[in-house]
């Protein structure tokens, strides 16, 4: 049984930075290209971020230069590191595998106070 479970998000001021994590079981870690998305109140989920089995990374043009994601696969865990927030920025973040089958993590909410 696949699972991947989210770290808590929070509350940040605009222009700090937060850290997720995801970690993940049920799956052969290091053979999943991870990614990262996020749904804002009322919008369609919105791709974030991924990175490959080889750590090749990619990134939404809102995130860019801004939110860098890794990957440990000693402890089978995606990272998403978010600095200069914006409260556009606000939004329930997903980790996710990336691949014909994509299977979802329950979401964490990270809201961004101006």
């Amino acid at each position: 049984q696949v699972q991947l479970v989210e770290s808590v998000g929070g509350l940040v001021q605009a222009g700090g930075s937060l850290r997720l994590s995801c970690t993940a079981s049920g799956i052969f870690f290091d053979s999943k290209h991870m990614g990262w998305y996020r749904q804002a109140p009322g919008k369609q989920r919105e791709w974030v971020a991924t990175i490959t089995t080889t750590r090749v990374t990619t990134y939404g043009n809102s995130v860019k230069g801004r939110f860098t994601i890794s990957r440990d696969n000693a402890k089978n865990t995606v990272y998403l590191q978010m600095n200069s927030l914006k409260p556009g920025d606000t939004a329930v973040y997903y980790c996710a595998t990336i691949g014909p089958v994509i299977e979802w993590g329950q979401g964490t909410q990270v809201t961004v106070s101006s």
